[in-house]
């Protein structure tokens, strides 16, 4: 039986430059130095705090590729206890070698030990491969995560009001002051109901 050349440990601060650049795509958008100091950060972290764990694999020795493993609930409002597989990623070169594989491997277990029912991860909506990988391993989709820049999203909404609710409408606030001032006006020369004297 041949030995698998994949093996696992936790991160350390010094797998931060390689883990910045296999998760080059999914970091925050600034420089290099700050990228790997945000994983500085990340990896310490993980190795201090109950419930998280920084797992990178290696393969023949060199690092191929890692996964940040997380305890959270289901949801803020479904609080099934639930294994966060967060972006297991491998480098090109070592995929299908069995790096994904171990990772996800790892993340069960993780949830094993910790007696936890559930394992989720995700996989970017436009990876057919990744896709293809994690609904072999029966994780099926629960939610489709959507995101967008906050003023992308403000000028959407924005759009779809009606032009007198449009901030900064000047006519909109016009008729809404005109359209109080006449229920104002109605009220003060209704006579009085029966009965209120």
């Amino acid at each position: 039986m041949a030995r698998s050349l994949v093996s696992l440990r936790c991160a350390t601060p010094a797998d931060a430059p390689t883990l910045a650049e296999l998760w080059a795509e999914v970091l925050r958008r600034t420089d290099q130095v700050e990228r790997i100091a945000d994983l500085v950060t990340v990896i310490e972290r993980a190795a201090t705090t109950d419930g998280q764990r920084l797992v990178v694999a290696e393969y023949d020795g060199e690092i191929a590729g890692a996964v940040h493993l997380h305890v959270a609930t289901m949801t803020p409002i479904n609080l099934e206890p639930i294994v966060f597989a967060v972006s297991p990623h491998v480098f090109p070169r070592f995929r299908r070698h069995g790096v994904g594989t171990a990772l996800i491997d790892a993340a069960v277990s993780y949830a094993e030990e910790r007696g936890i029912g559930h394992v989720a991860t995700g996989a970017a909506a436009g990876s057919r491969d990744a896709n293809r990988f994690m609904a072999r391993l029966s994780l099926g989709p629960q939610a489709v995560l959507r995101v967008a820049a906050t003023p992308a999203v403000r000028g959407r909404l924005t759009a779809q009001r009606p032009a007198g609710q449009r901030p900064g409408n000047r006519s909109g606030r016009q008729l809404t002051q005109v359209l109080a001032a006449r229920r104002s006006l109605r009220r003060s020369q209704t006579p009085p109901s029966v009965g209120s004297h």
